[in-house]
């Protein structure tokens, strides 16, 4: 199974409040789709980005992307 992590970037103050929100919202996007989510969170790239992640099947991509828009996702090994 190929998994692919999406990733949603957030940049200048309150970026730690806004991926977290955003992670929340996510996580019931996935939920509410009966789309299976590998993995999510948010993580710290600085104080002033933060990014919010969710780690999905391969097959799933297009779906989500065409509603979350995701700015950045690559395949994970």
């Amino acid at each position: 199974m190929q998994k692919i992590k999406l990733i949603w970037d957030f940049r200048g103050s309150n970026t730690l409040q806004m991926a977290t929100h955003y992670n929340k919202h996510t996580k019931e996007f996935f939920e509410l789709k009966n789309i299976d989510l590998i993995d999510s969170g948010h993580e710290m790239i600085n104080d002033s980005h933060h990014i919010s992640f969710a780690i999905i099947k391969k097959e799933d991509v297009n779906l989500v992307k065409q509603v979350l828009k995701p700015q950045r996702a690559f395949l994970l090994k």
